[in-house]
């Protein structure tokens, strides 16, 4: 390996202002890796696949060096406190012989024998750290029981390991009149000793590119034009002066006078001096890696003037996929090609950030989840770059971003990673006994850098995760007014700071008045829920308009970096609906409680009857925390009729609608009582109405509300017979946070005669394929009762 200084071009690449490299800001970083500790303070890691998030080769950060641990004398009891210093309350078995891969670098322990009940592996006996008579072959693991250490950082995932080259960044070298983001093109740089070094481009390809691209979030590669490139180099060379240099796929074949107007002031580059870093050479990438890391690499040692002599530092260019693609020709295009190719068949569900979630798949019109058995990053990478993202930085197990409902379709999926579509990845179709919801996939992809973080921060919490929001608009941070401030709004602003979800939209924060900035910057804020900046909201222009100003009144939030996710049991309505005639007599409390239509106040009370459609609720938690009332209990409301406390007004709508979505009936329900009715297996309750006792819904458990009970109807009295569909939905005013408001609406298609219902077809309203879909919306009803 030849030793190499650096080798300077005298008035290098370029720049847009002035003499300095177009950075600021706009130059993408990936995530910094791993920071080195100083001295022997411990850190541990998982390693090795295929693994699940709570298993594998134990790895030991010491002397500022990743090491791994001899398998000899190894014990369950080594494996308890190893799995106590990852986060999770035990072990319950270990590994020998590397099975989950032989590590690299030191072997820092052997000959480990701990008890069981030590506070940490160094007291341990061993032979000390760093003597071994151990070859990597002999790499122990562990498998840890899936709980975790209360308030441990969850760190339930499958990474890479960047062992060499931590940090990378794309460097623009052309600029415009405006610094657009994500940045698409540029010189490939790796961190080095505080500052940044390029990579010789002698032997690159597109392969290596396409892991570049990964990295910084994008699909896929394209082609550079090296020729811009080394008419820099020369022109650098040339003492002389700067010059102005067009779009980099100008032709040659262009007339001179058309050339001209493309180097306008659009783009101009300009030199400066300075010296070249190289740090890597020989990079030899597959192209399904999913961190340069991976790939073969050499390094630059030593110092010699003949580094990179004949090259010129690396430089790859990317396509962005269609959530941040720029430029109206490339969206359109983009759009003309998914309408071409009709509804995807896999999305993302659960996750607070854009590019992570619960892998789904659309098999048979209906959507699905894959087992996490033999998960890995290279299917994961499949998928985001299926999805328009970059390579997977994360393949989760476990079921991590939530369970999911329905069908499992997927088993063992393996990619090798070249692979345009999960489709075309061997996989095994699941049985019965194979997977269970706690075991759904999930991804964390790389997406490019867009800066939005920037523009938005909190002041005034207890904590990093609350506070007043403040946006900068311009060069001038505000506030936001809070009129029309929902949890949605909340939502965009948690996943803008990148804080998770939202737990609750503050709208008054003189408690959080902390701050100097007084002035509001924005005001008529209504998102949808999945922007990714409340600059992508609608909101009021330069003309602001908020009912209630001041500081007192600005918007808030509270975020969390997990949230519920409530979902109703559609089998059980379709099996136990209904229909009673209720007599009047009966019916005070519910009246009350305005439970029976609005005609039920005209009728002759206490003689007659109303008609009621009966059924049973049964609502799951299937999300990473527990559900909870948003009011404390010192604001419930005592309803004295029922004798009971109501946590939350409106806990679920109930409506009949005409197949063209005209209401013709509605009823509701309030939580008078949200408890643990019952749980999965290992999952113990913690919630119960008796008493006066908390309330809420703990994940894995279920809250059952019986066709028995008071308002657990909707009156029907004035519906006339037809064709009909039964809408049931949870949480309709988004009063309490949830990882997922698309799965809280059920319909079933219903028939009736004015004598008897039969509701069939019951399903969650994103369940089904978008076909499936509009044949449930245009059923043309039921003939007779045989519902085949």
């Amino acid at each position: 390996m030849g030793g190499c200084s650096t080798w300077a071009w005298p008035e290098l690449l370029l720049l847009l202002l002035g003499s300095a490299w177009l950075w600021v800001g706009s130059a993408q970083p990936t995530s910094p890796g791993p920071t080195h500790p100083p001295g022997p303070q411990l850190r541990f890691r998982l390693a090795g696949y295929p693994r699940k998030h709570n298993e594998g080769r134990v790895e030991v950060f010491y002397n500022d060096e990743w090491g791994t641990i001899c398998d000899d004398d190894f014990t369950l009891g080594n494996a308890h406190v190893l799995c106590r210093h990852l986060g999770f309350v035990a072990a319950t078995g270990w590994a020998h012989s590397a099975k989950y891969g032989k590590g690299v670098g030191r072997i820092w322990l052997d000959n480990v024998n701990c008890a069981g009940n030590e506070k940490g592996i160094g007291d341990c006996k061993h032979r000390g750290w760093g003597n071994s008579d151990c070859s990597h072959e002999e790499d122990a693991g562990v498998v840890c029981k899936d709980e975790r250490i209360p308030g441990f950082k969850d760190s339930n995932v499958i990474e890479t390991e960047q062992s060499h080259v931590e940090e990378v960044r794309l460097r623009p070298v052309v600029s415009g009149g405006r610094r657009q983001l994500p940045v698409t093109e540029g010189i490939v740089e790796v961190r080095y000793k505080d500052s940044w070094a390029q990579i010789c481009d002698q032997g690159w390809d597109s392969h290596n590119s396409r892991v570049v691209c990964g990295m910084m979030g994008f699909p896929a590669e394209k082609k550079v034009n090296r020729n811009f490139y080394k008419r820099l180099k020369r022109a650098a060379r040339t003492k002389g002066r700067s010059p102005r240099l067009g779009s980099r796929l100008a032709s040659k074949s262009q007339p001179k006078q058309k050339r001209r107007e493309d180097v306008g002031p659009k783009k101009r580059l300009f030199t400066e001096r300075q010296q070249l870093n190289y740090r890597l050479h020989s990079v030899s990438c597959t192209g399904t890696e999913v961190h340069l890391s991976l790939c073969s690499f050499e390094f630059y040692r030593g110092n010699s003037s003949a580094a990179c002599g004949s090259g010129m530092p690396a430089v790859v260019s990317c396509v962005p996929g269609p959530l941040f693609a720029t430029g109206n020709a490339h969206k359109k295009k983009q759009r003309q090609q998914q309408q071409q190719q009709g509804q995807p068949r896999i999305r993302l569900k659960g996750g607070a950030k854009v590019g992570e979630g619960r892998v789904e798949v659309l098999k048979s019109s209906e959507w699905g989840t894959i087992c996490d058995d033999r998960w890995n990053l290279q299917s994961a990478s499949v998928v985001c770059r299926e999805l328009g993202f970059g390579s997977a930085k994360e393949a989760l197990t476990g079921a991590r971003m939530g369970q999911g409902t329905g069908p499992i379709h997927l088993n063992e999926v393996q990619c090798r990673g070249t692979e345009k579509s999960l489709w075309n990845c061997p996989f095994r179709n699941i049985t019965q006994e194979d997977c269970k919801h706690t075991e759904d996939a999930a991804v964390r992809c790389n997406i490019p850098y867009m800066g939005y973080e920037n523009l938005i921060r909190l002041a005034g919490g207890r904590t990093e995760f609350e506070g007043r929001v403040e946006v900068k608009r311009g060069s001038k941070w505000g506030t936001v007014c809070s009129d029309g401030w929902t949890t949605k709004e909340a939502m965009v602003a948690c996943r803008q700071l990148g804080l998770g979800y939202s737990l609750h939209a503050v709208t008054e924060t003189w408690y959080w008045d902390a701050s100097n900035v007084t002035e509001m910057v924005m005001s008529g804020v209504k998102c949808a829920g999945h922007e990714m900046s409340l600059s992508h909201c609608q909101h009021h222009g330069a003309s602001l308009s908020c009912r209630n100003t001041g500081t007192r009144f600005a918007a808030g939030v509270i975020c969390s970096e997990t949230a519920s996710d409530l979902l109703l049991h559609a089998p059980l309505v379709q099996e136990t609906a209904y229909i009673e005639d209720r007599p009047l007599h009966m019916l005070y409390c519910a009246a009350e409680e305005n439970c029976l239509a609005s005609s039920a106040r005209l009728a002759n009370w206490p003689y007659g009857h109303r008609r009621l459609l009966r059924f049973s609720s049964q609502i799951h938690n299937r999300g990473r925390a527990d559900f909870r009332p948003k009011a404390g209990r010192h604001s419930w409301v005592w309803h004295e009729c029922h004798r009971h406390y109501h946590s939350m007004d409106i806990f679920t709508h109930y409506d009949i609608l005409t197949p063209n979505g005209t209401k013709v009936a509605e009823g509701h329900k309030a939580s008078f009582c949200l408890e643990d009715t019952e749980c999965e297996e290992d999952v113990a309750k913690r919630y119960e109405c008796a008493n006066f006792g908390e309330q809420g819904i703990t994940v894995g458990c279920w809250d059952l509300y019986r066709h028995d009970i008071d308002c657990q109807w909707i009156d029907i009295t004035d519906v006339k017979p037809g064709n009909y569909i039964l809408q049931v939905v949870i949480n309709p005013n988004f009063e309490v946070a949830e990882s997922d408001f698309t799965n809280n609406a059920m319909k079933c298609n219903c028939k009736y005669d004015g004598h008897r219902i039969w509701v069939h077809s019951c399903h969650i309203g994103d369940a089904l394929s978008e076909e499936a879909n509009k044949r449930f919306e245009q059923y043309p009803g039921q003939l007779n009762n045989q519902i085949s």
